[in-house]
């Protein structure tokens, strides 16, 4: 906690909450939460540049570091928020209270202990009790466990951000992640070639720090030119984790079973879920191989360039593209994995796709229901889509 002691104010009246609440949730508290680190502790120090009074300089914000060791000291923790709301600044006027990166309001064992539980409903009775509209209150934390009733609390008092990483198990995460890589691109006048953000973002992840990282590195290497290509992000971006999940499905599309074996066991190696890897690289890369193997045989697309394909998708009936995974806001097709898949899917018949797909489901069934060794299952898996037929038979 801060050094800045000044006089202290009266306790608390709770019977004043009720009242409290609907007049100060937009303007004097705040909660940035997410599971994106980075941009919650970004959002907050953006919050509290904002709010905090000019005139009091250094005297003009209080910052309660969160990072609780065990219970008895988020209950510490949680004393000292309280102090630092119900002390006035040395020289009067107002101030920021900011309790960062508070590690204890999850769903975890140190969150779950009772001084974190009454330690933060403290705080929140303190936040309701008529706090002096100058002193303003902001949380970051990258967990908060939304079914407890002080989160119900927090939501009715504060004004929430939420920054959520993208679940790159579901299809059309790429789309939030470039929204934000595209800001940053621009801040710094950057363009990409067709294709080159879409291939930075698979390899970066979701990890938006490292988004921002590459970026910047790429702005250094540029000098001058201000327009990026796809073997300018080859070459500089470093692969996230899940840059190495998506790989994986770069060496299925490629028909390369060492490689993907290889990224198998550095995945597993660093205790990743097999059933993660198998719905976020393994079905994703096979279900949109068998999309374009069918819809190339079946239909007439133009496949020599990204823009030429994504105009032919746009250009066929709906009865041929009903089934294409679509972006998040409906607007068009997620066109850039299926371009992706268009040379990839030569290397694979029909026959071998449909048989490949029925085996990511019956590999989710072992891993589900069996005992079975997970990274035998997902060998097996990776060996039946990828060995050529005669070598199998």
């Amino acid at each position: 906690m801060g050094s800045h002691i000044g006089p202290a104010m009266p306790p608390p009246k709770k019977a004043a909450a009720a009242t409290a609440s609907s007049s100060t949730s937009s303007n004097q508290f705040f909660a940035v939460v997410g599971t994106d680190e980075a941009r919650v502790k970004e959002a907050a120090m953006r919050i509290v540049q904002r709010i905090t009074p000019p005139e009091a300089g250094d005297f003009g914000n209080e910052i309660v570091e969160g990072q609780a060791d065990n219970a008895e000291h988020a209950g510490q923790i949680c004393g000292n928020v309280i102090m630092a709301l119900q002390t006035l600044p040395f020289f009067g006027g107002g101030k920021v209270v900011w309790l960062k990166g508070a590690n204890f309001l999850g769903d975890n064992q140190t969150g779950k202990a009772a001084a974190s539980v009454q330690g933060f409903e403290n705080i929140l009775d303190v936040l309701e009790s008529n706090l002096p509209p100058d002193i303003k209150f902001v949380l970051s934390t990258s967990s908060i466990d939304k079914r407890r009733t002080s989160f119900k609390r927090l939501s009715k008092i504060a004004s929430m951000e939420v920054h959520d990483k993208p679940d790159t198990s579901k299809a059309g995460w790429e789309e939030a992640v470039m929204h934000h890589a595209l800001n940053k691109a621009r801040e710094l006048g950057l363009s990409f070639e067709s294709g080159a953000l879409e291939l930075l973002v698979q390899m970066a992840g979701d990890d938006t720090r490292q988004m921002e990282n590459e970026i910047e590195k790429i702005d250094l290497y540029l000098g001058e030119r201000r327009r990026c290509g796809l073997n300018t992000v080859r070459g500089m971006v470093s692969m996230s984790r899940a840059g190495v999940v998506w790989e994986i499905g770069n060496a299925i599309g490629a028909r390369d079973l060492q490689r993907a074996l290889e990224l198998l066991g550095v995945l597993m190696y660093q205790g990743q879920n097999a059933i993660g890897i198998l719905l976020a690289a393994i079905v994703p890369k096979v279900r949109n191989l068998l999309i374009v193997k069918e819809l190339t045989s079946r239909n007439k697309v133009n496949t020599m360039s990204y823009n030429g394909f994504s105009s032919s998708l746009e250009a066929l009936p709906s009865s041929a593209t009903s089934h294409l995974p679509r972006k998040k806001d409906g607007t068009g097709f997620n066109v850039y994995p299926l371009f992706m898949a268009v040379a990839e899917a030569r290397k694979f018949t029909l026959d071998e796709l449909h048989d490949g797909l029925s085996a990511c489901l019956a590999a989710n069934a072992k891993l589900v229901t069996t005992q079975l060794d997970t990274k035998v299952v997902m060998e097996r898996l990776l060996v039946g889509l990828l060995a050529p037929r005669t070598r199998k038979a």
